[in-house]
């Protein structure tokens, strides 16, 4: 669960999760603490023959074995740790997910021995592997061993036992760390975020992978994100007709992914006011029903009534909108992340919806596009906003100091690698094998650290 320091948050339960019923009426009641946590069953474990048991035995004998404690603190120190989980998917998406871990693989059992060197081509690094109740597992290691890996360890207490205790797992094709945030009243009244997956946008979350939030003034609604699609869109209006009559007046696109805008169909229906950056109107206009079609054929019945509709209200720079007493300003400091990064900065409550131009809890993602040396210095322009609360693009509400640290210190860092890099004359598998290990942890990390180093080697040879 996303931690607000140095802010607490109180926790809403959101019904935004996934699945064909996103329009049901029955999202769960608001609450103030915390929900129980549930209790699992540890499956027993199949039975064995008398000789699978003396196999197994003798495997244990000769790998080594690692508790729970002992994995995670693994994890922490090394997050480059390779966990190799080896049921089949099947097992996954039914059982309860996976354990959560910077870098994951799920080879099965059967396919370890003719697909792993794709997955970990150095042998020396520290790989762990893990399966239901450890049984196929301890084979697993000591076939690495075989193919002569030499930092292997098999996690002996398995991942029920994991689950069981409370450690952190992650569900497939789910939003687990999808929740509705109020900050504090004492602070900023009236300000929510229903904050989006980290993983990718998929049919059972409904494509809600980002966060859509919202401002409720004496003068109406103002929605930072339209959402992936019609139906999202209406199920997060379900959530704000639950604390307000006023109208959604406007919705602000943060940029024209698929995720920030396919929604607007429904806003649109509402009578709101689309607003957009001018080169995000531009990119909807020329790419929208690209991200349709992708959207369509991951949300398939999910994408009924979705649409692309162009924004209503386009600006340049900035945008004053004055709802009753709030001043709320919507800005574009320049393109970093994507087309017409856009940001809603109310300057009286020191609060910044920053969209996608702050990352903290995932990995930031450079695109072909990405011009990370404007980033950072749109950044300068951003972090003088003085903002004491930041909501960004992915993740719960955090401050500035956090957000400086997982967006911009890591461009800055990964930059100046890959130019001593290029001075030295490095080459582009130079660039994949620069140590990323302090940013590993970060969701999203296994997919993107070595896309991002490698697309920014490619854009600093011509700059």
């Amino acid at each position: 669960m996303p931690v607000l320091s140095p802010y607490s948050a109180l926790l809403f339960s959101l019904a935004l999760l996934a699945n064909a019923d996103v329009l049901a009426q029955d999202n769960p009641v608001s609450s103030k603490s915390e929900p129980a946590k549930p209790v699992f069953t540890i499956p027993e474990p199949p039975a064995l023959t008398e000789a699978a048991k003396q196999l197994l035995d003798g495997v244990n004998k000769r790998i080594t074995n690692i508790n729970t404690q002992e994995l995670q603190a693994l994890l922490k120190a090394h997050p480059e740790t390779v966990v190799i989980d080896v049921r089949t998917p099947a097992e996954l998406a039914l059982l309860g997910g996976r354990i959560e871990a910077p870098q994951f693989s799920n080879i099965t059992r059967g396919w370890l021995e003719f697909q792993i060197e794709s997955y970990v081509p150095n042998k020396n690094t520290p790989i762990v592997t893990y399966c239901g109740v450890n049984q196929r597992s301890p084979l697993a290691a000591e076939t690495l061993m075989k193919l002569g890996y030499t930092n292997v360890k098999n996690y002996s207490d398995g991942f029920f036992k994991w689950r069981a205790a409370g450690m952190p797992v992650l569900s497939l094709d789910k939003a687990p760390n999808s929740f509705l945030y109020d900050l504090p009243h004492e602070v900023i009244p009236n300000v929510w975020s229903a904050i989006g997956a980290t993983a990718p946008g998929t049919y059972d979350n409904s494509g809600h992978n980002n966060n859509l939030s919202f401002i409720i003034t004496e003068d109406g609604v103002l929605v930072k994100n339209a959402g992936d699609n019609y139906l999202l869109a209406q199920s997060l209006h379900e959530e704000i007709k639950k604390r307000t009559k006023q109208p959604v007046k406007y919705v602000v696109l943060e940029n024209s992914q698929g995720h920030a805008m396919l929604g607007s169909s429904y806003w649109k229906e509402q009578g709101a006011k689309i607003v957009a950056h001018r080169h995000t109107a531009e990119h909807i206009e020329k790419y929208g029903d690209e991200a349709l079609a992708v959207m369509k054929s991951r949300a398939r019945d999910k994408a009924f009534k979705t649409d692309v509709v162009l924004p209503d209200i386009v600006f340049d720079d900035n945008l004053d909108l004055k709802m009753g007493s709030w001043k709320i300003q919507v800005l574009h400091l320049g393109n970093a992340h994507h087309h017409g990064d856009t940001m809603v900065w109310l300057p009286e409550k020191k609060l910044v919806i920053s969209g996608d131009t702050a990352f903290h809890e995932r990995m930031l993602p450079v695109f072909e596009d990405t011009d990370t040396k404007r980033w950072i210095e749109v950044w300068d322009k951003f972090e003088a906003l003085g903002a004491e609360i930041v909501i960004p693009g992915h993740g719960g509400p955090t401050d500035m100091k956090t957000v400086r640290k997982w967006t911009r210190d890591y461009l800055v860092y990964l930059r100046g690698k890959i130019a001593e890099l290029i001075r030295n004359g490095g080459s582009l598998d130079d660039a994949y094998k620069i140590d990323q290990s302090a940013y590993l942890h970060l969701h999203t990390s296994d997919e993107l650290a070595k896309i991002n180093a490698g697309r920014i080697f490619r854009s600093m040879e011509f700059e």
